[in-house]
């Protein structure tokens, strides 16, 4: 299978195609392993003249990933990998199967072997189990897996709502109306079909990042039938909250399906016939028979309640209107205080619909601000997707709210509901009255509320309170955390331009950068001039978002043994005064060499460890020019050493985000050599600021 390295870029060697593999390589101690594997099998592929594609399956999820006519036009697949991959896309191309310390040790064997491996069969392996961490991590992938596809349609279907009813629509006793036939009707008409489905959606990629394809089509029919009260004789449904409940049950149950022995006849339609239409009747039914009646029991009874309250104080009933608003954005229990508040306009009682009005936009108005105040504690696609949400607040269209409410339920609904209640209670004291069945600005502007000045305070004040205590909830869960985003926020006791904050030592009362800078400047050199490197440094960019500083490096090593490195390294690592107990450190740190070497090959070694023996998340790098003895599967001594320090709690994306930009840069092998010959300890900074 070998051909000239220097095949032409046409696809052929010597007149004939160039072969194509595919690979999988995946670790299940961490992600470095799974880099490395991957980097050698296509360094191996380019010398051979093969086309390789590699997926990786690191602990932060699939990159990379094969698709379908990545495995139509493949000859093969090597699956390098001491955890499970489901093997069920590979079915009828030869597949070799191993280890990921053969993908680092003998990447051209198996490339040469896998032309003669044997036939996948059309059966599904079992999905990698573990422990409850495994559990959690899978979990919120796929939490987030469904609210990413979610996300689109809430925008689209929101502001073609919005720009709709701000265009076309005027306020009547019945609501907001468009009249119909118009094309303001049609927009409108085309924005409630992104709204209709992106609950399914929701539910459906829930369900397939659990179970795959299969488990697609169970989630979203799941997913429409939690949404659709009159299905189980409710007059609302579940909203977002019943398309994860459903979506994680489908994605469960296709996964238990998948594991039931079936004879070798059955198994080529098992994933498009049987375990879709098992899976969905199933799941259909339950939730129909067992989980829509206490939906519906719910609503009813909420309604019943309200009613009783009616005549009770009016800040009472309104917080208690606006908590119920807040809750689930269109669920039971928002729709039970909606549905109260418009049936008493019939009867003249405009008060109550007044309270619901104003916390209806407090939602999406609070996420929004959120994402304004605080940009570093959320992604680009929370922020883009925050200022949608602005809008649709505006509009009282509370349903933009509902991606921050799945993506991090915890956080955002005890923040909407507080918001809510405090602008319920507000308009309640101050006897706002709204005459048409709508909330939001909108429906002030146009003349349909009275005390509008009112109104707009519990407005104002509700959006406040949710996106300060969103905020404030979020940085609180990542200060425990330790996670770099809220660090960063917290000024230094001194400036460390290099280190920007994040795990700034306690104590040392001067600031690495400028320590730094400052030792670049001759003895006797001029105040000026020692202005000026520290100006230069506080230019420079941060490495490794702030968490490997002048601190935490060291061009030689004394020790000459990994445990004895392994100690030098924490006793660096605990100048920073980040390191609560430097003997916890060492022994954390061995002990996960107990499970496995972290030498990765090519003279790297990254020790790890997990322990609330630190404060702070932070990392150090150390140099051995005779080399290190640390059990690589390569073989070779570790020269380069990298040792990163997490606190318990920061054990999850900000500590694999580390080893995997770490494990990405460190296979270049220029990268390294720069690394092993910068002079000194400002150079290799430099030269480590590279790592993205």
């Amino acid at each position: 299978m070998t051909a000239p390295a220097d095949s032409p870029g046409d696809g052929t060697a010597g007149g004939r195609k160039r072969p194509k593999l595919l690979a999988v390589t995946a670790c299940p101690t961490g992600i470095a392993h799974t880099y490395m594997a991957a980097e050698k099998l296509r360094q191996a592929a380019a010398r051979l003249g093969v086309d390789m594609k590699v997926e990786t399956q690191g602990s932060i999820g699939a990159e990379n990933v094969l698709s379908d006519n990545d495995v139509r036009e493949a000859d093969g697949i090597i699956i390098a990998a001491d955890k499970e991959v489901d093997r069920e896309r590979f079915a009828g191309k030869r597949v070799l199967s191993t280890g990921v310390a053969d993908g680092i040790r003998r990447p051209e064997e198996l490339i040469e072997r896998v032309q003669s491996a044997p036939v996948q069969e059309g059966t599904a392996a079992p999905a990698a189990g573990g422990g409850r961490g495994k559990e959690r991590s899978l979990a919120y992938k796929a939490l987030m897996n469904g609210v990413s596809y979610m996300i689109p349609f809430v925008v689209v279907g929101g502001l073609l709502i919005a720009v709709s009813l701000a265009l076309g629509g005027h306020a009547t006793s019945e609501g907001y109306v468009i009249p119909e036939g118009t094309f303001w009707a049609h927009v409108n008409a085309i924005g409630g079909i992104g709204f209709q489905l992106m609950i399914p959606i929701l539910s459906g990629y829930i369900a397939y990042a659990i179970g795959d394809r299969p488990a697609l089509v169970p989630g979203m029919i799941g997913g429409f039938i939690a949404n659709t009260g009159a299905l189980y004789d409710s007059k609302a449904g579940a909203g977002f909250i019943g398309a994860i409940v459903t979506g994680f049950l489908a994605g469960h149950l296709v996964r238990w399906i998948k594991k039931v022995k079936v004879p070798k006849a059955v198994r080529p339609i098992m994933p498009i016939i049987v375990i879709p239409i098992v899976a969905t009747t199933t799941l259909g039914l339950f939730f129909v028979y067992v989980i829509g009646k206490p939906i519906s029991w719910v609503f009813e009874n909420l309604t019943s309640r309200l009613s009783d309250m009616a005549g009770t104080s009016a800040v009472l009933l309104g917080a208690i209107l606006g908590l119920m608003i807040a809750f689930d954005m269109g669920g039971p229990v928002n729709k039970t205080a909606f549905l109260f508040g418009t049936g008493l306009i019939a009867s003249g009682n405009y008060a109550v619909m007044g309270m619901c009005a104003a916390a209806i936009p407090v939602m999406p108005l609070g996420q929004g601000l959120a994402t304004v105040l605080r940009r570093k504690l959320y992604s680009d696609q929370e922020r883009e997707t925050g200022m949608a949400a602005l809008f649709m607040g505006m509009f009282g269209i509370s349903e933009g709210a509902i991606p921050f409410a799945a993506a991090r339920p915890a956080i955002v609904i005890p923040a909407n509901m507080l918001g809510g209640a405090v602008a319920g209670a507000i308009a309640g004291v101050a006897g706002v009255g709204d005459h048409v069945p709508h909330g939001g600005p909108v429906v002030a502007a146009l003349g349909a509320v009275s005390g509008v000045g009112w109104f707009l305070v519990a407005v104002v004040a509700g959006t406040v309170v949710t996106a300060l205590t969103t905020n404030a909830l979020i940085g609180l869960k990542e200060r425990r955390g330790g996670a770099a985003a809220v660090a960063a926020a917290v000024p230094p006791p001194a400036p460390e331009p290099v280190l920007a904050g994040v795990g700034a030592g306690r104590g040392t009362g001067t600031g690495t950068a400028t320590a730094t800078a400052a030792a670049a400047v001759p003895a006797g050199g001029s105040t000026a001039a020692a202005a000026a490197a520290a100006a230069a440094a506080a230019a420079a960019p941060e490495v490794l978002s702030g968490y490997v500083t002048g601190q935490t490096v060291k061009t030689a090593l004394a020790s000459g043994t990994k445990e004895a490195a392994i100690r030098e390294m924490a006793e660096m690592l605990a100048a920073t005064g980040n390191v609560r107990d430097v003997d916890g450190l060492v022994r954390v740190a061995l002990a996960r060499e107990a499970q496995g070497t972290t030498g990765l090959g090519e003279s790297i070694a990254i020790p790890h460890a997990k322990t609330d023996a630190v404060a702070r998340p932070t990392v150090g790098f150390a140099r051995s020019d005779a080399g290190i003895e640390w059990g690589s599967l390569d073989g070779t001594k570790a020269r380069l050493v990298f040792m990163i320090s997490v606190p318990e709690a920061a054990a999850g994306d900000e500590h694999l985000r580390i080893l995997a930009l770490l494990s990405r840069k460190l296979m270049d092998s220029d990268f390294r050599d720069r690394l092993q010959s910068a002079p000194d300890g400002p150079a290799i900074l430099d030269v480590l600021r590279e790592i993205r």
